[in-house]
């Protein structure tokens, strides 16, 4: 029986929100994050997490097990903007009982 998990999100005004994400939907972290509405409308998910515009990126600030990077993230992050060493695409990461705890900064809009 899947169960939510917890994550905590930190906006990109500096305020973190912990937030229950569903485990049985097939959401990613991009789509929770449009869920809880913490980033403006239409800043995040522009290309509806097709990993081809980086609007969600964020940095990954704990030490969580993710899936392995694929090729089109990798390429995309190599020509966003405001990436570190640990940026991820939200929408490349999916929501897995794995991830409970898991805490995340959005990076700025570009």
């Amino acid at each position: 029986m899947s169960q939510d998990i917890t994550i905590k999100i930190t906006d990109r005004n500096g305020i973190a929100h912990e937030v229950a994400a569903p485990t049985d939907m097939n959401m990613n972290i991009m789509e929770l994050i449009r869920m809880y509405e913490l980033a403006e409308e239409g800043t995040v998910g522009t290309c509806g997490g097709m990993a081809m515009c980086a609007s969600c990126q964020c940095y990954v600030v704990n030490d969580v097990a993710l899936p392995k990077m694929g090729d089109d993230e990798e390429a995309m992050l190599s020509e966003a903007f405001f990436v570190k060493s640990n940026s991820r695409l939200g929408c490349q990461i999916p929501i897995t009982e794995s991830l409970e705890g898991l805490e995340l900064e959005l990076a700025p809009e570009s």
